[in-house]
Formats: structure tokens, sequence, C-alpha cells
């Protein structure tokens, strides 16, 4: 049994889709004249599968929410910050093919790139175990159990905004502070500035990420006032 089939706890009746939703594009069009599959079409395929079964989730499981907040936290759920934990979880990164140049820019540690193999694998799932069923089981093991973890939908940004609204003619902003690290594990730190004056800082491994922390950050801040 393949590794990766242990921790999905689902095994492939197709070996081949399990290998091309680990495939780059970058891999497939570096081998066979570039008519090797990558993992793209999957990608979209599993994209809508984690959207659906997400929206079902929270639909059944909130039925006393409106369609604004379900709607935050879906995409809180299946953002790329939150499909790229669970790559990791998965060890995606020592798995992926990747083609050479993608390999020697730090591609086998980009969120986006995780992100987009987690959704592959999902789809490849649902191709050969023929139905929803199995799939669904695995994005609720691994991603909608940590719904309890977004609070607010996970959106601070949005509620941070909200909030500011409850007083017409303020202004939000989000800056870039600094950044550091090599480009496959770069942190950036970002400030969000309320009429000016700051309000909140964070970091994060991409710019949304950092955004999404400096909000929460002034969110506690102008709660504790």
């Amino acid at each position: 049994m393949h590794p990766l089939e242990e921790k999905l706890g689902y095994r492939f009746r197709d070996p081949g889709l399990l290998d091309q939703a680990l495939t780059h594009s970058s891999y497939a069009n570096e081998r066979l004249g570039g008519a090797l599959d990558s993992n793209e079409r999957l990608e979209f395929l599993g994209d809508s599968i984690l959207g659906q079964v997400t929206a079902e989730h929270l639909y059944r499981a909130h039925p006393q929410l409106p369609e604004g907040d379900l709607t935050r936290m879906r995409a809180a759920l299946v953002c790329e910050e939150s499909l790229a934990q669970v790559a990791v979880e998965w060890g995606l990164g020592e798995r992926l093919r990747l083609g050479r140049g993608e390999e020697q820019n730090g591609g086998r540690h980009r969120p986006s790139i995780q992100a987009d193999a987690v959704e592959a694998i999902l789809a490849a799932i649902y191709l050969d175990s023929g139905d929803l069923a199995q799939p669904s089981a695995v994005i609720h093991r691994f991603i909608l159990s940590k719904e309890a973890q977004t609070g607010e939908g996970h959106d601070f940004k949005t509620a941070l905004q909200e909030l500011i609204q409850r007083t017409p003619g303020r202004s939000l902003k989000y800056q870039l502070v600094k950044e550091e690290g090599p480009d496959h594990l770069k942190e950036f730190w970002m400030e969000v500035t309320l009429d000016e004056e700051p309000i909140g800082l964070g970091r994060g491994h991409s710019k949304k990420e950092a955004e999404q922390q400096a909000a929460r950050a002034a969110l506690e801040k102008l709660r504790a006032r």
C-alpha cells in the first residue's frame, strides 16, 4: 500500500489516478513530449467536489446562519492556506512529481501547488471509487473537522470590516511591513491601520494569511477597549 493511501484511509483500485494527482504540469511537460497527464483536470473536478461537500455540511450543521456567514465559513475551510495545511499532514511535499525548474524554485513547498494537489487527490478518489462517499469521508476527516478552529468563519478581515462599518467614514488599510526568508519559506508581515493609526500586526506564509492575522490582532485590540 502506498504510504499516502494509509494516511487517507483509502486504497486505490487504479494507482495511476493517484500518480496523476501527484503530477504537476511542470513534470508532465518535461516527460514524453508533454503527453503525460498532469493533475490540472483532476484539480478542477476536486475543487467542485470539495465545494459541494463543504456547502452541504455547513447548510445542514448551521440551519440558523444566513447565506453570508455560510459563505465565509466555506471560504475559510477550503482556502489555499487550509488545504496547504492538509497537504503537510499528508506529507505531499515529498511525494509531488515536479519538473526540474519548479523543483529548483521551491515548488515542493509552495502552498498553491500543495493545495491544488489536495483537490486533485479528492477527485482521484471520487473517480476511483465511483461515488461521492469516499472523498466526502476524507473531506470530513481532514478538512471539515477543523471547522471548530475557524471561529467567525476564520475570515477576520470581513469581521473587522463589519465592525468598523458600524461607524461611517472610517478607513481600514493593509500594508506590507516586511518579508523575509527564502522564496519557498518566505514570511510576510502585514499591518492594518484604522484612519492611519496602526491597530494590528500579523505574519504568515502568504500576504493573505498575514492580513488575516493582522485583522485578528486588530479585532482583539478593539474589543478589549
